[in-house]
């Protein structure tokens, strides 16, 4: 019994590593995607600081007005980090999207590869891809004036805490891409991951709100995210918000692959 579990794991383990293969050389054979991913929070940070960040920034608790915008560009950062995350969810959506109307999954199907092995491939290319984005994204940030007080340790969270989100928001992706009928259905339906920063704490404090719109920001799951890598570049108190923003990423993942399989199964009997 061990035997025959421990060789379908290494089956498993060998298809998820030769699609993770294919979707990576998918990727630079199709650049736009993922250059995309990384234009678009690069292009809205240099916008909110230095159009609105002198303005916003001095509007922050605590913050001396004469240095509004570096206030606002330290502020700002983890939300940006977190649409730069949500924005790669288009890309996994699009490449699964565009091997199902091809007829690419289908020809999957039929093969002796693990199914789940299909979708898993997808998921850590796209992660991959996430985890890239950010580094990029925040190296621009770095550049523009951005002066994390993160210690080694605390690197090493966030880094662990991005796989983990990227891991997570890969799988909605996929969902999304599967569930889509077109590749523009595709295209469009990740979007509202990328508005949820926005409706969190990603650009002012939920406190600032209309009190309608409060109850929504502050426990939709975005905002966990972005107060924990607040927390652990800028020293900003953390309570709760590492644990909440665990359990949403567990969630999140969980939810996306049962969301996805719900749907190869599916598709698969037909």
């Amino acid at each position: 019994m061990t035997t025959v579990t421990t060789t379908t794991t290494s089956h498993v383990v060998a298809d998820a590593i030769t699609m993770l293969r294919r979707n990576l050389l998918h990727v630079v054979r199709y650049p736009g995607l993922s250059m995309f991913t990384i234009l678009g929070p690069v292009v809205i940070l240099l916008l909110v600081v230095f159009v609105f960040g002198g303005t916003l920034g001095a509007g922050l608790p605590g913050v001396d007005p004469a240095g509004g915008r570096e206030a606002y560009l330290a502020y700002v950062i983890p939300g940006i980090l977190l649409i730069t995350i949500a924005g790669t969810a288009s890309g996994a959506a699009i490449t699964v999207a565009m091997d199902m109307t091809e007829g690419i999954t289908a020809r999957f199907r039929t093969m002796a590869i693990s199914r789940a092995s299909v979708l898993a491939g997808h998921v850590l290319g796209n992660t991959i891809q996430a985890i890239v984005a950010v580094a990029l994204v925040l190296g621009v940030g770095l550049l523009v004036g951005f002066r994390p007080t993160a210690t080694p340790l605390e690197w090493l969270e966030l880094a662990g805490f991005i796989v983990l989100i990227s891991f997570a928001v890969s799988w909605i992706g996929v969902a999304m891409g599967m569930q889509s009928k077109t590749v523009e259905t595709a295209s469009n339906l990740p979007l509202i991951l990328s508005l949820l920063p926005m409706l969190g704490s990603g650009f002012v404090p939920t406190a600032s709100m209309p009190q309608w719109l409060q109850w929504f920001a502050q426990y939709q799951p975005f905002t966990p995210f972005i107060e924990t890598a607040r927390g652990l570049l800028l020293g900003t108190p953390l309570g709760w918000n590492p644990l909440l923003a665990a359990s949403w990423a567990v969630v999140i993942a969980i939810g996306g692959y049962a969301w996805s399989m719900a749907i190869y199964e599916r598709k698969s009997v037909r």
